[in-house]
């Protein structure tokens, strides 16, 4: 029973069905009399319905329509805050907010009756902004627009001030991003009124199964869930399905027929959720060796009409914002706001890509003032082993990010190319050039109390073929999730690889895991995996039928046996946190996190000095994981990672009109393609602790790829860039003017 299994790059779990065509994605399904579903929307960010006109020229009784009025339970989205409705009923508070639904058994006409639905509205003067939601230009949310606030605070910034050697202060912005998953939001339905089933592509199947409940006001048994093969996710599958399966299971109720209710492109990226935009106001202390002193940051989110996720994302923004270094003195005051923007939500890293920009943009304006080596300046102010973090958690794990920092530099060649580049700049070529880095850390898992809270279950059952099925509700979306419970499975019972099956999410099939974000499957629900399957083979040894050495052969003869004489054998296990773990929700202080991983980047670029295009010629990201369980498959998603950062950084840049997304078009919206990236090379270091747990890595490529490039810029140009996405003449601009 020797370990083999983890750590090393074994097939794929579903790679063969996805690579021959099998694997079945939502609009691969059909069902008999399936008709389609289409959303009418809210062309206005702000006002209340007068009435709805109907174009004489069509047959509308051929069509299934749904109002709010259609609603059998709350219409209301249950999530955090019930505060969304899944239709409008009279107030619009954002541009395409969904205001009623058609069916048909033709899509043609479909869209045809949809641009005959003329909705008018009696209009209200709408909040467009951050700023202006702040001013109160008008009161769109609560009593003063905020939709959640958190204060961390440590020793006192207050009295540091004056002793500082020099402080520096800046703003910092970054904008809107889009998931861009390759498939499109899609859900069918089957449902009346005592049941509801839905398929579709997803990463949550129990949030979909929490919000349906009240809206059918249905027990929860009566409620179906069912994960199809999903194309990506990146958090835009997390809560927004919710809305579609909704949306098309009231369609189905009323037509008495199944319906598919698909997205095209456009209709995804205009309607659904993005990553939030964000104002941060960032101010350090330092004394003349450029130790923090203190640390002060104003971090605002701009939350769109409703809730949503915005208290989570602003959460770990916040608990991020300081990042990977001591400092006794903290204040990080952050807040969401409400725009009449449609609602912002999860995108991975969701809320420390926003606060770690400004925090490493900052330090590096910190190390310019100072005359000193950007690289110095994070060294001599790295978290240890035995110092409390921003909120007072005690790092007890050996932490040495300064070798992770340095095996980066080293890759790179970041001091000899450092020098090679001020060459080159001051020689007054076509080009500039420039390297930068960022460090960073990100949080494994829920916040504080939310692993406590979601009381994860995951468990095992033993099939007839004398194999171990996994049943769990954490869903493939292309990340190797099956892969790597399979690995930890075979490991943990001693056993081969194919010995182990994955149950497809399923409501009805597999118990609540919690949900497919966080960067929680692998070491969260993971452990779970192990310890279910460690329950299976207790029992078999309890019952007598297996010995306590054991071959793969013995095994399966013993499963076989006890279903023989026993029965069906199943095994639950559910979440329970580490010893020492204790998190303050109320004044956000204590263990924020159990695990962290560690992280320093570094990128090269080459600047055209007449058109401002930036181009990346290199990009080294380093990282400590714990224990990587498949090789292949963590290098993939750092590379994917740094991807989507790279056009956080450069190319991603959403034109907001009237509220809403204007450039909604693969056209229009400029993401990085193979010829954009460079050679993205990725390391990853022995863990600090030996025998270390598996830390996630889904979120913490997207932390520190914009601020190395854009420190790379900085690096290039000499100009202090204060914002993201960098367009091209929003650098032509900083350098003819000088400004940021």
């Amino acid at each position: 029973m020797n370990k083999k299994w983890v750590g090393r790059n074994v097939p794929r779990k579903e790679g063969v069905e996805k690579v021959t065509g099998k694997s079945k994605y939502v609009d691969d399904l059909t069902f008999p009399d399936m008709i389609y579903g289409i959303t009418v929307r809210s062309k206005v960010p702000r006002g209340k319905i007068q009435k709805i006109h109907f174009a004489k020229h069509i047959n509308w009784d051929e069509f299934t329509i749904v109002t709010a009025k259609d609603v059998p339970g709350e219409n209301v989205v249950a999530l955090i805050e019930s505060d969304q409705p899944f239709l409008v009923d009279e107030e619009i508070r954002h541009p395409q907010e969904p205001i009623l639904l058609l069916a048909h058994p033709d899509k043609s006409l479909l869209e045809e009756a949809r641009r005959s639905i003329q909705i008018e509205v009696e209009p209200l003067a709408p909040v467009l902004s951050i700023e202006d939601s702040l001013n109160k230009k008008q009161i769109i949310y609560g009593e003063d627009n905020v939709i959640k606030e958190y204060l961390i605070s440590k020793g006192n910034t207050d009295e540091v001030w004056t002793q500082a050697h020099k402080i520096i202060c800046e703003k910092y912005q970054t904008g809107a991003q889009e998931q861009l998953y390759i498939e499109n939001n899609g859900m069918i339905a089957i449902a009346n009124e005592e049941e509801v089933t839905i398929w579709g592509s997803m990463q949550c199947p129990y949030y979909i199964h929490k919000a349906l409940i009240p809206l059918f006001n249905l027990p929860a048994e009566k409620i179906r869930i069912v994960q199809t093969a999903t194309g990506g996710g990146f958090g835009g599958k997390e809560e927004y399905p919710s809305i579609i399966a909704g949306h098309a299971a009231l369609l189905a109720r009323k037509a008495k027929k199944p319906v598919k209710l698909m997205y095209d492109r456009a209709e995804d990226m205009v309607a659904t959720t993005k990553r939030h935009p964000s104002h941060t106001t960032h101010k350090i202390a330092v004394d003349e060796n450029g130790k923090l002193l203190a640390i002060d940051i104003d971090f605002i989110l701009d939350g769109g009409a409703y809730a949503t996720l915005s208290a989570v994302v602003l959460s770990r923004g916040a608990l991020h914002a300081v990042g990977p270094y001591e400092c006794d003195n903290i204040r990080v005051r952050a807040r969401a706001v409400a725009t009449n923007r449609p609602p912002q939500g999860a995108f991975r890293g969701f809320g420390a890509p926003q606060s770690i920009f400004a925090l490493e943009r900052n330090l590096d304006l910190v190390a310019k003032e100072m005359n000193m080596c950007p690289v110095e300046l994070r060294k001599r102010n790295f978290l240890k082993r035995g110092v409390e973090n921003a909120t007072g958690q005690m790092m007890e794990e050996d932490i040495r990010i300064d070798k992770v920092l340095d095996m980066a530099l080293e890759k790179s060649d970041y001091f000899a190319k450092k020098k090679q580049f001020a060459i080159h700049n001051s020689q007054n070529n076509k080009t500039f050039k420039g390297i930068g880095l960022a460090t960073f850390y990100h949080g494994a898992g829920f916040t504080g109390s939310g692993e406590v809270h979601l009381a994860s279950i995951v468990g095992a059952r033993l099939t007839a073929q004398g194999k171990v099925k996994i049943l769990a509700a954490s869903t493939e979306i292309g990340q190797g999730t099956n892969t790597i419970f399979s690995q930890i499975a075979a490991d943990a019972l001693g056993v081969s690889y194919d010995l182990i099956e994955i149950e497809n999410p399923d409501t009805a099939k597999v118990p609540n895991s919690g949900p497919t974000v966080a960067s929680r499957t692998c070491m969260i629900v993971g452990k779970l995996v192990e310890s279910a399957v460690w329950g299976i083979r207790d029992t078999l040894q309890k019952s007598n039928l297996l010995q306590e050495n054991y071959s793969e052969e013995q095994f399966i003869s013993a499963s076989k046996k006890y279903l023989e004489e026993f029965g069906e054998l199943k095994m639950f296990v559910k979440y329970k946190p580490p010893a020492g773990i204790k998190w303050d929700d109320k004044n956000y202080r204590g263990a924020a996190y159990s695990a962290y991983a560690w992280a320093a980047y570094v990128a090269e670029v080459t600047i055209d000095k007449y058109t401002c295009e930036v181009s990346l010629d290199d990009f080294v990201a380093v990282q400590e994981v714990g224990e990587v369980v498949h090789p292949i498959l963590a290098e993939g998603q750092i590379e994917g990672g740094v991807a989507q950062g790279i056009g956080y950084a450069l190319y991603e840049n959403i034109v907001w009109r009237d509220g809403q997304m204007a450039n909604n078009q693969m056209t229009n919206y400029i993401m990085p393609t193979t010829l954009d990236a460079p050679s993205i090379r990725v390391f990853f270091t022995e863990p600090f602790t030996p025998g270390s747990v598996r830390k996630g890595i889904g979120e913490l490529p997207l932390d520190g790829t914009a601020p190395a490039i854009i420190s790379a810029v900085e690096n290039a140009t000499g100009q202090h860039i204060c914002h993201a996405p960098l367009m091209p003449e929003d650098l032509m601009d900083c350098i003819e003017k000088g400004t940021k």
